[in-house]
């Protein structure tokens, strides 16, 4: 693979661009990622269960934050034997992924689960509202009741929460909020050595978590606490507020755990705080604790709280499901409902719906939360519908900071065949979904390492690149390490001259390679000495690797991800479009 044509799409941007869906609003990246972690295209999925012999499966497809209880959900019940009316047996099979993806893939059949438990209502209101449209009745029938309580608010490390007055002072966005706009940063607090404020949030076109975090600071803009429209989220004080955020937030993602990933291996220096369920938080000190520099705090924003209710779903009304599905799914429901899972719950760093079982560990003040909250002591704020959602991603979208990506691809010989056409296919996709604000560039790289187009407006040169991309061969070596080298230097400058100019943007590398280097100079050890930074800034140029096939070198673009606080993903033909989509949510 050699620097012959490659596209290097950096900063999230403008993967985002080619995930870009969800409720029909375009998005756009920021290039923010950060998890050295390799991650594949998919979400993963368990095994198939076992199925009584004239059984019934019942497939429920879940929110991340719950995976561990839903897991033991399905190994109690499909151990009691429970039947349908009927006598048939009943086996359950949970999988796990965010619910922005799953929405998006079962309306458009490509998932097609018996039950639905989302993050929050909001995605059952969009996807029902959807399908209604469509087939003029809901997706599911009857309401989606609650099974836990999975609230929103702040992970902060410890000493940067103490400085902000907790436990004993609130903190709410308008703390936030303020830190942000705050030009002398952490310095107005008496602590100038931890600099600016840095914030992270998953991106809420992708992640319940981000949607629910973003819904939240338009509460604790507004003041409101009662159901928000669409003009409370463009109010000008709440996009002034917001774009004072963005400014400052330096990760994005498609899961909340890949945030914290972020800020344990690369330090309080890289994120100060973030918008994560409290689970996340309570686990992350209770596995992890070892590698946090601090432990982090959960907070609850003072004003209110998104409490993330997960609710369960049976989509009785799609084509692909049953009556006698419906009813098993329904035994299901009631199962997880009972107290005895509900207590449950707790040992998964939930909380349970009934106020009357007594929270105990892991969810104490030493883990990092604080179980005398509750509904009754911070308020529980309500979801957003679909017309208020629509707009919290279309303000964000609106107010994140533009990204400048450059695309690197490897076009050497061994790119050839299907490799190359569906690099081209993914590729043009990707680019015509990004913002037409967002800039981006094209290096590839075989023989030689080639600048076919420097990083421009994307709406002035998507039709163009697009054309280039398309008229791609593969032939050659694979001058990988050249490739990073000239990808980081062209990105350094643009950096350094929007600086000098007063503009803040996120800078994204996507490099995409089936191979090792073939070239020889730079050396490896060249590469990373003299081409690369020693550890990650939150505001610095971060590649994003893609591994494509068995013979990439995984171990190089692992580091390269991580050294420069990106995240590797690995890709086959005829997963790279979805490859692409991911990295899309990780900015």
């Amino acid at each position: 693979m050699d620097r012959t044509r490659i596209i290097f799409v950096v900063i999230v941007v403008i993967a985002l661009c080619i995930v870009g869906v969800m409720v029909g609003v375009q998005v756009i990246g920021n290039l923010v990622e950060g998890a050295n972690t390799s991650q594949t295209d998919a979400e993963t999925r368990a095994p198939q269960v076992d199925v009584p012999a004239g059984g019934i499966l019942v497939t429920v497809e879940s929110s991340n934050t719950k995976e561990a209880w839903m897991k033991q959900m399905e190994a109690d019940f499909n151990a009691a034997g429970m039947k349908t009316s009927n006598g048939r047996p009943i086996a359950v099979q949970v999988t796990h992924g965010t619910s922005g993806g799953a929405m998006d893939a079962i309306l458009d059949g490509t998932l097609q689960p018996v039950a639905w438990s989302p993050g929050d209502q909001s995605w059952v209101d969009q996807a029902n509202d959807t399908w209604r449209q469509r087939t003029n009745k809901p997706l599911a029938s009857q309401p989606c009741p609650a099974t836990v309580y999975a609230p929103l608010g702040f992970a902060m490390w410890k000493p940067m929460a103490e400085t902000l007055g907790w436990p004993n002072e609130p903190i709410g966005w308008d703390t936030i909020v303020a830190l942000a706009e705050d030009p002398n940063g952490w310095a107005s607090y008496s602590r100038p050595e931890w600099g600016q404020f840095r914030f992270g949030h998953t991106h809420p076109a992708y992640a319940n978590s981000g949607l629910l975090a973003m819904t939240s600071f338009v509460y604790g803009v507004t003041g409101k606490t009662d159901t928000l429209t669409a003009a409370d989220v463009y109010a000008p004080e709440v996009e002034e507020a917001m774009r004072a955020l963005e400014q400052v937030t330096s990760k994005y993602g498609r899961q909340a755990p890949a945030i914290l990933d972020a800020m344990a291996r690369q330090g309080p220096s890289y994120l100060h705080a973030a918008a994560v369920p409290e689970a996340e938080v309570v686990r992350f000190n209770i596995e992890r604790g070892d590698e946090l520099a601090f432990p982090l705090i959960f907070i609850f924003p003072a004003g209110g709280a998104i409490w993330a209710d997960q609710p369960y779903c049976v989509l009785d009304n799609a084509d692909w499901v049953d009556a006698e599905e419906a009813e098993a799914a329904t035994i299901f429901r009631d199962f997880i409902l009972a107290r005895a899972q509900q207590e449950k719950a707790i040992d998964n760093f939930l909380r349970p719906l009934d106020p009357s079982i007594p929270l105990r560990a892991p969810l104490t003040m030493a883990n990092g939360t604080d179980p005398n909250v509750t509904p009754r002591t911070v308020a529980l704020l309500p979801s957003p519908n679909a017309a208020v959602s629509n707009a919290v991603i279309d303000l964000f979208n609106i107010t994140k900071r533009k990204a400048t990506i450059l695309l690197v691809l490897d076009v050497s010989g061994s790119m050839q065949g299907d490799r190359i056409n569906t690099a081209r296919a993914a590729t043009v996709e990707f680019l015509n979904r990004l913002d037409a604000n967002d800039e981006v560039g094209l290096i590839v790289f075989s023989n030689d390492v080639t600048m076919l187009a420097e990083p421009a407006r994307v709406g002035d040169v998507v039709e163009g690149l697009s054309q280039r991309v398309n008229g791609l061969i593969a032939d050659g070596n694979t001058a990988l390490y050249g490739a990073v080298c000239e990808a980081v230097a062209q990105m350094e400058t643009l950096r350094a001259e929007d600086l000098a100019a007063g503009e803040s943007r996120l800078y994204g590398i996507i490099l995409l390679s089936d191979g090792e280097d073939t070239v020889g100079r730079p050396t490896e050890n060249q590469m990373f000495a003299t081409c690369l930074p020693a550890n990650a800034e939150a505001d610095g140029v971060r590649i994003y690797p893609i591994a494509f096939g068995n013979a990439a070198d995984v171990p190089v673009l692992e580091r390269v991800a991580n050294v420069t606080g990106g995240r590797m993903f690995t890709a086959a033909p005829t997963s790279i479009s979805n490859v692409y989509l991911s990295i899309s949510a990780e900015q």
